[in-house]
């Protein structure tokens, strides 16, 4: 029941935005711009939060309200998995973020690894998306997201502490650290290594 009302409150946020975005009409404005400080209200209830922090988690958007893109590598020694360790929460995830505009998604998931886990990667090949919505991560986002998992060869490298993460290292599958669960699940990773075991080629991916 809880995830119905995410799902409502993340409807009445796009309508918000859009709202906001296409009316010329003034009382409009002002009407949507209400219902979206109704729905911050509703993401604090639902996530027992004060509402500021609500306000300080949402990144400010504006435009016809379409999903986000996040994109995360996964790269394997044999059966041990590269992770690093988020300095937010100080839990361990697959190395990514945020697709960014003018880069296409294959080279952002080879950039984030670069960039969070000091490692060279090549060859990404894509292997799940995934609504994130429709799987159990945790917290609940405000935004609806799409969640883009690619395989890595590793190329080597090292490790340098950045202002995201402040650890990386390899783990063994049986034995994954306390993962960062609004990022990565233990079971996105099984499925990565079972889709880098099939050998299955990858979609095309820019």
């Amino acid at each position: 029941m809880a995830h119905d009302w995410v799902a409502f409150a993340k409807q009445l946020r796009s309508i918000a935005q859009t709202g906001q975005t296409y009316t010329t009409n003034k009382y409009e404005l002002e009407r949507y711009r209400q219902l979206e400080t109704l729905t911050n209200q509703m993401f604090a209830v639902l996530g027992d939060v004060p509402i500021e922090r609500v306000e300080n988690f949402i990144v400010p958007d504006r435009g016809y309200a379409t999903p986000k893109v996040d994109v995360r590598g996964a790269l394997f020694d044999g059966d041990r998995v590269l992770l690093v360790r988020e300095i937010k929460d100080g839990r361990w995830t697959l190395p990514g973020g945020w697709a960014d505009v003018n880069e296409g998604p294959s080279s952002c998931v080879l950039r984030e690894i670069a960039e969070e886990a000091g490692r060279c990667a090549s060859n990404p090949r894509l292997a799940m998306l995934k609504d994130r919505s429709l799987h159990p991560y945790t917290p609940v986002s405000p935004d609806h997201i799409y969640k883009l998992f690619y395989v890595c060869d590793d190329d080597g490298g090292e490790f340098v502490p950045n202002n995201e993460t402040d650890a990386a290292d390899f783990f063994a599958l049986d034995a994954l650290p306390p993962l960062s669960e609004g990022r990565t699940l233990a079971v996105d990773i099984h499925q990565c290594r079972e889709f880098q075991r099939s050998g299955a080629p990858s979609v095309y991916s820019d």
